[in-house]
């Protein structure tokens, strides 16, 4: 059984309120007009005498008939349940129609008389058939907007698990690409390294502590990119030219861990060991965008370079689509041997 929330007890409640405005409207015109109660008692019960049945049909059809039979397709016994329920309402037609040789206060009916009975009987018939169609009508529209909430709760759902996915992937990966770089730094520097695993437990700290959030300040995501540019330095020698500018303001909040991968490419594809290199990166605000910007000398690393496989900047792609659809922006290419990146976002001060 369907637990019954407070909404359920409103759109009940107004239900009431909206037939009980209808059934009490005819008697306050005649207790306005007249001053009579006798004559409103009489409006009162020529009221219920009409309406007693459209009431009934309206909140059997909204809360039985509709639910437990048209909703669940089976039309013909909704159909013979509502013939049912009412002629059961209109007994009063039959009882005529069926007694009416054996009823002594009953006058003779002319052929006229009849017409007039059957007429009458159609078209409360009719009215009967209105009410439960606006009932079904509403019970429908209502139907209709709970599936539409429940699809998109779900589809919400569906994008925040498929966002923690995506951002739980992005500390392994962060940090298999880090202590790879450290352990090719073992080799040449082993204070540095030292050093370096220092750094790279304060940058687990942020990742792993201080994400968990949707949104982050953004001086948190500078802090961790300069952080981690300065430890990827290490392993650089002097024909690695780096440069970085950061300028954005101090009280915006972006998605976690946006840009790092994009950062972590431009290291494991920008930096040749025997060959001029460079990596800029940037990061401004311009108006209401944010852009980042990233350019580094392209060394594509062959198929046995098992450094990394590409997870990193798909996850970016992806985090973008769910995050920021409809306004962001992607840009990239490689010209002269230089790959370009640049990311606009479409932020709110």
């Amino acid at each position: 059984m369907k637990k019954i929330e407070r909404k359920d007890i409103w759109i009940l409640l107004v239900q009431v309120a909206v037939w009980a405005f209808i059934m009490l409207l005819p008697l306050l015109a005649t207790l306005v007009s007249t001053h009579d109660f006798q004559a409103t008692k009489t409006t009162f019960m020529a009221t219920w005498a009409i309406l007693h049945s459209p009431l009934a049909m309206y909140f059997v059809n909204f809360y039985i008939f509709g639910p437990y039979l048209f909703f669940r397709r089976k039309f013909l016994l909704f159909a013979v349940c509502n013939l049912l329920l009412t002629l059961a309402l209109n007994y009063q037609f039959l009882y005529v129609w069926i007694a009416r040789d054996r009823i002594p206060e009953l006058p003779e009916m002319t052929p006229t008389m009849w017409i007039g009975f059957f007429i009458g009987f159609f078209m409360f018939l009719l009215i009967n058939c209105f009410v439960a169609a606006i009932a079904i009508g509403i019970r429908h529209f209502m139907r209709i907007r709970q599936i539409k909430q429940q699809l998109k709760d779900e589809k919400a759902k569906n994008t925040e698990a498929e966002l923690a996915w995506l951002k739980n992937q992005i500390n392994p990966h962060f940090l298999f690409n880090t202590l790879n770089n450290i352990s090719s730094l073992c080799q040449i520097d082993a204070d540095g390294a030292q050093d370096a695993i220092a750094q790279l437990s304060d940058l687990l700290r942020y990742a792993m502590y201080e994400t968990n959030k949707k949104m982050v300040p953004i001086e948190g995501e500078v802090e961790f990119m300069r952080n981690y540019i300065s430890l990827m330095k290490l392993r650089c020698n002097e024909k690695t030219k780096i440069t970085t500018t950061f300028d954005v303001k101090q009280n915006m909040e972006i998605a976690p861990l946006l840009f790092i991968s994009l950062v972590e490419n431009a290291f494991k594809h920008g930096v040749s060991s025997n060959r001029p290199s460079k990596i800029d990166i940037r990061l401004l605000q311009n108006a209401n965008e944010l852009i980042f910007n990233c350019e580094n000398t392209n060394f594509p690393k062959d198929d046995t370079d098992r450094s990394g496989s590409g997870i990193g900047l798909e996850n970016t792609r992806r985090r973008l689509d769910l995050m920021y659809a409809g306004r962001y922006k992607w840009e990239q290419s490689i010209e002269d041997d230089i790959y370009h990146v640049r990311i606009t976002l479409k932020i709110k001060d």
